[in-house]
Formats: C-alpha cells, structure tokens, sequence
C-alpha cells in the first residue's frame, strides 16, 4: 500500500482546521471589542448625565440629564436603551450593534451608574 499523497491529504485538513479556528477567534475579538465599545459608551453616558444632574438639571443649554445620556450614547455608535435618576445618581444602559459574521445576530448592551461618592466612616 502507498503513502503517496497522505502529505496533501493532511496538509489541507490542518488548513482548514486553521482558517475554522481564526474565523472564531476574529469572532470573539470581535465581541470583545463590541463589549468594550458598549461599556465605554455607557460609563461615559452615565457621567455626561451625572454632570448635567449636579449643574443643575434641565436649562436652555442643557436639556436634562437623560438628553444628556442620549447624545453621548449616540456620539459613541450607541443607543439609549434605558437611563433612571435616583436623586443624584444616574444609571444607564446602552446597546450597541454586535457583529454579524458567522450568523451572529445579537447587539451587547452594558449598564453604568454615576453619582456623588457616599461619605464612609473611618
């Protein structure tokens, strides 16, 4: 029995099993960063309407600290899902697009509180 052509053979199923493997690691960088993009969209979101709480809420220059949240979201490639005002916190939750390779269909979404910080005891 001959060996020739067995090289080939499994030359092409590593390769293969090589370009699977890259395709799902491109995948979950991918989700990563789309992760990250969210969360940073959220945390700088949740500040923005912290701020516009502290400085005194609704005015003609600034509309209120949900608004506020709005525009940043949206400033960073998010979307406002939700924003609640507890006295002078402020939490927000964003969603962006997640990717779509490989029939991934689900956006990421990630949530940020902002506020004074308590005082703690000693």
């Amino acid at each position: 029995m001959s060996q020739r052509g067995a090289a080939t053979v499994l030359t092409v199923a590593m390769a293969g099993v090589l370009l699977l493997t890259g395709a799902a690691a491109g995948v979950v960088g991918a989700l990563v960063v789309a992760h990250r993009r969210a969360q940073a969209a959220a945390d700088l979101a949740a500040l923005a309407s912290a701020t516009s709480l502290a400085t005194g809420g609704a005015t003609a220059a600034s509309p209120g600290p949900c608004a506020a949240a709005v525009d940043i979201a949206r400033a960073n490639g998010a979307r406002l899902v939700s924003c609640w005002v507890d006295d002078l916190d402020v939490t927000v939750e964003v969603r962006v697009p997640g990717p779509r390779w490989l029939g991934q269909t689900h956006d990421l979404s990630a949530t940020a509180r902002a506020g004074p910080a308590t005082a703690r005891g000693p």
